[in-house]
C-alpha cells in the first residue's frame, strides 16, 4: 500500500473550481495539517484526493479502460465544407432579379 506524503511549503498550482461540504472534524484535521505542513488547506485536500483516487483500484481499471478506447477512437475527422454562392445566383433562383426589392415575409 502506498503511502500519502505531503511535501512541505509545495502548494501554488493551477486550480479548478469544486465546492462541496465536508464534516466539521474532517475540516479541521485539513487546517491542521495545512498549518503542521505550512501549505495551503487547497495543496492539502488536492493531495489527500489524489492520494485516494490512486487508491481506487476498480475506478483505476476504468480510468484506463476509458483511456484505451479513447486511443481506439478515429483521431482524425476531416472538416465538413461549406459553399456559399454569391448573392444574385440565390436571387436568380428564387425569382428575384439581383436588385429588386425582395417581399418581406
Amino acid at each position: 500500500m502506498s503511502k500519502l506524503k505531503i511535501e512541505i511549503g509545495v502548494s501554488r498550482v493551477e486550480r479548478v473550481k469544486l465546492q462541496a461540504s465536508i464534516d466539521h472534524s474532517t475540516a479541521k484535521d485539513i487546517d491542521l495539517l495545512a498549518e503542521w505542513s505550512n501549505n495551503e488547506k487547497n495543496y492539502v485536500i488536492n493531495e489527500l484526493l489524489r492520494f485516494a483516487i490512486a487508491q481506487a483500484e476498480e475506478f483505476q481499471r476504468y480510468k484506463a479502460k476509458l483511456a484505451s478506447e479513447a486511443s481506439r477512437a478515429p483521431s482524425h475527422l476531416e472538416p465538413a465544407t461549406l459553399t456559399l454562392k454569391p448573392e444574385p445566383e440565390i436571387a436568380s433562383k428564387l425569382n428575384f432579379p439581383a436588385n429588386s426589392a425582395r417581399p418581406l415575409r
